[in-house]
């Protein structure tokens, strides 16, 4: 007769996060799809109707993925990087050189809060060790 001893280690294995680091990421997930979503959904069924609507289909589609996030938050990471790339270039490119020019547009407090708050939010959530392992250091998908 065999006896299997199970780790009761509360970390996974190297390659893997700790269940209180998904618990964080899932959480992320969940505060940008439900608050972000709740905010910017309303735009799909009012709006004019000559409105492009490219930026709120957008947002959107990026807080239902982000809701897929909290079932699956290793899977779902791309777009926690997406999200943090976005808003930091958004910050360095936008934001800091129209605040520096003090030629702001009439949102710019209220966009400036928000998009800086990822920018600062996402660094500190991203495991960046398992991106390092899984999306950098990792070899890719084969091409032929």
């Amino acid at each position: 007769m065999t006896t299997v001893v199970q780790s009761a280690s509360p970390i996974a294995p190297a390659e893997d996060l700790t269940l209180f680091r998904l618990y964080i990421l899932r959480a992320v997930y969940a505060l940008i799809g439900l608050a972000e979503g709740a905010s910017v959904s309303p735009l799909l069924f009012q709006h004019e109707p000559t409105a492009r609507g490219i930026i709120p289909a957008l947002l959107v589609a990026m807080c239902l993925l982000d809701l897929v996030g909290i079932r699956y938050p290793r899977q779902m990471l791309p777009l926690l990087l997406f999200e943090f790339v976005w808003k930091t270039l958004w910050v360095v490119f936008f934001g800091l050189p129209q605040w520096s020019s003090g030629n702001v547009p009439p949102t710019f407090a209220e966009d400036f809060k928000a998009i800086s708050a990822g920018v600062i939010l996402m660094p500190l959530v991203i495991p960046w060790g398992y991106v390092w392992r899984n999306y950098v250091k990792a070899s890719g998908d084969r091409w032929h």
